[in-house]
């Protein structure tokens, strides 16, 4: 996906240090030599039994390439993914060169079959994909960076509005330089844009869609963000907060709903990109090869599929290791608590994780 040379460069930094140190904590089969998590079941396809991920009270078993597929499309770099209220899962992807559809947005009933799609307009930029009930019904909100738009849509794609640059923050000099990538919606209708491949601010605008304000900005210092690429307003407190994916600095930063900051949390993250809940459970999308589970106090509950690098996200699907993710980009719990991944490689995945 092309992206503004600041988030080009944070990328090349992921491939660099994503190698080994994706899976270490891999176990060394028996007289093979294969690395294989210590979690790790047989392949279904292999015939001897279901893959499960996770321990105690948080295993799943694992179902890659998820969702019937009619032969008109082929995804291109998997990148969105939530659920409605019917139990319908919504995908959003870049589309592969070798689709005959240009729709990138893809929808799939509870079972995966094929529902619709639509949206070939954002062929290309498709990222960031949120799910909203509002008091007159469900909408979804979509960031494209390479058009630099939000766009509010009925479930069926139908616009509602749609926002280009920011030109009341006066924080940018050209259309170009905004290429916003996801977005969160807090309890009263206000929602935030994370300019994630752009100038990493951040911007805040009310319901119908008017400026509020900007805070983050360039940097690592508390306050300050270098690609905030996913974010989530988190309820699981008594007083909502802003959650941050500060991606290139490989933490969260929290923020009170004015843009305060509250803090940060850095442990057991790589290159965080995203994040939903599910009770006190948090679930974070890593870039860097996992998904990672946080209790409510955001500190660790268990790492699921570690274990691949960068290095297999250009390859063909049969390259793919069972179990193991290469670059979470977007993941969401359906209402049952079951996870669905998608990942930033070439062919696209989605994953379900059946909760056990």
């Amino acid at each position: 996906m092309p992206a503004a040379a600041p988030n080009e460069q944070s990328r090349r930094q992921f491939l660099a240090s994503a190698g080994a140190g994706a899976v270490a904590t891999a176990g060394v089969a028996a007289g093979a030599g294969v690395l294989t998590p210590a979690f790790l079941h047989t392949s279904d396809k292999s015939g001897l039994g279901p893959i499960v991920l996770g321990e105690g009270d948080h295993q799943y078993e694992c179902l890659h390439d998820w969702g019937e597929l009619p032969r008109s499309i082929r995804y291109g770099n998997t990148h969105g993914v939530c659920e409605d209220s019917a139990g319908n899962i919504y995908i959003k992807h870049t589309v592969h060169a070798t689709s005959d559809s240009d729709d990138a947005i893809v929808v799939f009933d509870a079972a995966g079959r094929f529902v619709r799609s639509w949206g070939a307009e954002f062929k290309g930029g498709a990222h960031g994909l949120h799910l909203q009930q509002e008091a007159d019904g469900e909408y979804l909100y979509l960031c494209d960076p390479n058009r630099h738009l939000v766009v509010k849509t009925t479930l069926d794609g139908e616009d509602v509005f749609r926002l280009g640059v920011p030109e009341e923050s006066g924080l940018y000099n050209n259309e170009g330089e905004y290429r916003p990538t996801n977005i969160a919606v807090a309890p009263n209708g206000d929602f935030y844009v994370g300019d994630g491949y752009g100038k990493s601010w951040i911007h805040q605008y009310n319901a119908a869609g008017e400026y509020v304000r900007s805070f983050g900005g360039p940097g690592n210092q508390r306050g300050q963000v270098s690609c905030p690429h996913g974010l989530m307003v988190d309820t699981r407190h008594e007083e909502p907060e802003l959650i941050v994916a500060d991606r290139s600095n490989r933490r969260i930063h929290r923020f009170d709903l004015q843009g305060r900051v509250l803090g940060v949390v850095t442990d057991e993250l790589r290159s965080p990109c995203h994040f939903h809940t599910h009770g006190n459970d948090l679930l974070i999308p890593d870039l860097e090869a996992r998904v990672t589970l946080f209790d409510k106090d955001n500190t660790l509950i268990t790492h699921l599929g570690d274990g691949e690098s960068y290095s297999l996200r250009t390859q063909p699907r049969d390259k793919f290791v069972p179990g193991r993710f290469i670059a979470p980009h977007g993941a969401i719990f359906d209402h049952a608590g079951n996870i669905f991944v998608v990942e930033w490689v070439e062919v696209g995945r989605v994953t379900k994780l059946r909760r056990l």
